[in-house]
């Protein structure tokens, strides 16, 4: 069968890599979160001074929920356009901002380190905007669907940041309290 895809036939193929690049970055997100406690679960951040802006524990969750799921679209969006310019490159990158957002929870809940987590969330920022850059050659729509990625690592590289800066003395908070949990 040569020639031109249907716009069904597109659909249908943009609807297969949605149905596996969407759980598969769930799945990585869920197992970044359970690789050690977070929130409530954390005695060592529950001692820590947050600022004012700190949202509620229960809104994190919610929106790394809403934001994978964007992800997991964008990332379909650029793997369905067959034969589109720099289509590798923007999936290599996705990947690398994937690796870099796992990562994050257990440096930042698990090892307790603030600074290495403000490096390893700006990394993801930083990662974030090229793939935002090259999915927006590929499919503008893919790009958007970034932005809340983008938009929110902002944010928690700046509630990051202000934590280090009333916490100075964190990895003496809570003692013997840094770890690690199997999935």
């Amino acid at each position: 069968m040569g020639g031109i895809a249907s716009r069904g036939q597109l659909r249908w193929s943009f609807a297969r890599w949605a149905a596996v690049a969407v759980p598969l970055v769930l799945l990585i997100g869920f197992g970044s979160g359970r690789s050690a406690p977070t929130g409530d679960d954390n005695a060592w951040y529950m001692a820590l001074a947050k600022p004012a802006l700190n949202p509620p524990n229960w809104a994190f969750p919610v929106a790394w929920t809403i934001i994978y799921i964007c992800m997991g679209l964008a990332v379909a969006a650029v793997l369905n356009a067959r034969g589109a310019g720099g289509r590798w490159p923007g999936v290599a990158l996705f990947a690398l901002t994937v690796v870099l957002l796992a990562a994050w929870t257990p440096v930042f809940f698990g090892a307790q380190w603030i600074g290495a987590g403000l490096g390893v969330i700006l990394a993801i920022l930083l990662a974030g905007i090229v793939t935002t850059v090259l999915f927006a050659r590929v499919r503008k729509p893919a790009a958007w669907l970034m932005v809340p990625l983008l938009v929110w690592v902002t944010f928690a590289a700046g509630l990051n940041w202000r934590i280090g800066q009333l916490n100075p003395d964190a990895e003496r908070v809570a003692p013997g309290a840094r770890t690690s949990q199997m999935l």
